[in-house]
Order: C-alpha cells, then sequence, then structure tokens
C-alpha cells in the first residue's frame, strides 16, 4: 500500500508537468491507471471499458502538453502512455511511450530534476557518437529528438526489436554478453587512446537493459551512465553481480563478484589476478556513483561493501 500511495503522488506531480492546465477552468482530459490505483503501472488515454477498473485521473486540459509539443517536433499526432515510476531510485524521470497512428512510434525519456536532466542531455550525446560508429554486435536504439520544453529535457528513442514480450526474462547467451561487451570497450568517443589496459563500459549493463535480437546481435538501451578510462572488464562484472542480487543479498552477491571474477574476464584476456584487482575497482566504483547519487540501494558501503576490501588493500 505505502508503495502505492507514493507512486500516485509521485505520479501526480509528473502528469502536472506533462498536461498542465494553461487557463483557469479549462477542462480535464482523463487518464486511466493500469491495471488499478492500488497497483499503478501505466497511464493511459481513457477507453470506454476501462470505467471497470474505477475512476479516472483527471490531467490538466491546456493546449500546451507533453503530446502537442512531440506532435508538433514530429509532423504527427502523437498520443502518450506514461509509466509509473518508482519513486526512491536516483536517476528516477518520467519514461514514456509514444505512438502514432502506425502504433508504438518510441519511448520518451524526461529530465524532469538537475541530474535527471543532465543524464538525458548525456545519453543524447553519446546516442549521437554511437550513430557513427559501425557496430556490429551491440544495436543501441537510435535517437528520434532531443530538445527542451517548458524547461524539460525531452530524449525519444526507437524502439527495438525485441522478441521476447519482458526484457531480461530470458538469459542472453553468454559469448554474446562478452562479445558486446567487448565491443563496447574498444569504442573511443572522439577517437583518442585511453591509457594501458583501459576501456569504455555501458556503465548499466544489467539483464533488463539488454536483450538478445533475433539476428543475432544484442539489444543495447539506457546509455545514460556510458564512460571511458575504466579497467577492461566493468561491464561483464556489473551484468554478473546484478543478476546475482536478484538471488542474495549485496553482502553475499559483492563476495560472489569477487571470487567468480576469474572465470568472468578470462574471456577478455584479464588473468585471475588482476581480474581480482578490477572486481574490486567495479565495486568500490559503483559505490561511489551510489553516493553522489545520494542514493544507496543496496544500504550502507559500511555493510555491503567494506568487509570485503578492508583486507584487500593491497589490490587497490
Amino acid at each position: 500500500m505505502r508503495d502505492a500511495a507514493d507512486r500516485l503522488h509521485y505520479l501526480d506531480e509528473v502528469m502536472d508537468l506533462l498536461f498542465p492546465s494553461s487557463r483557469p477552468g479549462a477542462r480535464p482530459g482523463v487518464r486511466s491507471v493500469l491495471p488499478h490505483r492500488l497497483l499503478p503501472r501505466r497511464v493511459v488515454p481513457r477507453a470506454w471499458w476501462h470505467t471497470a477498473l474505477g475512476r479516472g485521473l483527471p490531467v490538466g486540459g491546456g493546449t500546451d502538453t507533453i503530446e502537442t509539443h512531440l506532435s508538433d517536433v514530429l509532423g504527427r499526432r502523437m498520443r502518450v502512455v506514461v509509466h509509473v515510476r518508482p519513486v526512491r531510485r536516483a536517476n528516477r524521470k518520467p519514461i514514456l511511450e509514444a505512438y502514432d497512428e502506425s502504433g508504438l512510434a518510441g519511448f520518451v525519456k524526461i529530465g524532469d530534476s538537475p541530474r535527471a536532466r543532465r543524464l538525458v542531455r548525456y545519453e543524447s550525446e553519446v546516442l549521437r557518437m554511437l550513430a557513427g560508429r559501425p557496430l556490429k554486435v551491440v544495436v543501441p536504439p537510435d535517437l528520434l529528438y532531443h530538445g527542451e520544453w517548458r524547461g524539460l529535457e525531452v530524449l525519444m528513442l526507437s524502439p527495438l526489436p525485441v522478441t521476447s514480450r519482458r526484457v531480461g526474462s530470458r538469459r542472453v547467451p553468454a559469448p554474446l554478453l562478452t562479445s558486446a561487451a567487448r565491443e563496447i570497450a574498444a569504442i573511443r568517443p572522439h577517437g583518442e587512446e585511453t591509457g594501458s589496459g583501459e576501456a569504455a563500459w555501458h556503465g548499466d549493463f544489467t539483464p533488463w537493459n539488454v536483450a538478445a535480437g533475433a539476428d543475432g546481435r544484442l539489444l543495447v538501451w539506457d546509455w545514460e551512465r556510458f564512460a571511458v578510462g575504466v579497467p577492461l572488464g566493468f561491464d561483464a562484472l556489473h551484468h554478473f553481480f546484478h543478476r546475482a542480487l536478484r538471488r542474495m543479498p549485496p553482502p553475499v552477491a559483492a563476495r560472489a563478484c569477487l571470487a567468480q571474477a576469474g572465470g568472468l574476464l578470462e574471456p577478455f584476456g584479464v588473468d585471475v589476478a588482476r581480474a581480482r584487482r578490477t572486481a574490486v575497482h567495479y565495486l568500490v566504483a559503483l559505490a561511489e556513483r551510489h553516493r553522489r547519487d545520494g542514493h544507496e540501494p543496496l544500504g550502507p558501503p559500511a555493510v555491503w561493501l567494506n568487509p570485503l576490501v578492508d583486507h584487500l588493500e593491497s589490490l587497490l
């Protein structure tokens, strides 16, 4: 119940941003919360059969909404479905599905806070860079539109051809993950060389951000954490660690990440000693990211990280 209440409170804030009223007394539009208000997941245009799900969600009836903005910049009538996001996330932002007459046209990210605006703007830069790279294994989304509307960053991405109904519900073959991580590691945004042993990484190479494509390539989205200058193998460790977190508490997952580092990084030509150092660097870098974000989803590092690395200072 508390999660639903928090989501609905944030949803009210989001809908006010996306569908503002342009004048007092304007007639509101009506949306539906699906599957219902006690389990809010999506907000969709109201249909007649939604009456069985409960009362609708009134939204502003102004003439300048996210739908009219997208319609104007894309040159065709657009309607959006709003995903109800968890409120306790460092990179929280409204995510929309955008539809035109032919169906799903893309996904839209809205930068509604200083941090979210920076992430959305940066992802647009990364996707522009990737569009000029001859990638053979990795398939990122196409950037369809990036601009500013009412002080918000708006980024629209092409939908990727996911074959599974649930992203992350099917294991991607390990060789494909390795090939994709290796290709990402070789990306140099401006052609510059990094230091010896340094690489690029996607930054959030998790099971829910990747999927095997029908053509044998790897579909990869959410590039807002892409960075260069890290040890080779960070993406492989990040993927393993977040799969482990689905089955075990953070301290155990962190120990597993260190224990399995040698095997995980062997396909990258990294020896066991260096792999263990890389795993420690990765876990410390992740904790530092959480600290900068002001959000610790794994709990305090003193609980899940320090007991593991305090006696491994020689590896740092």
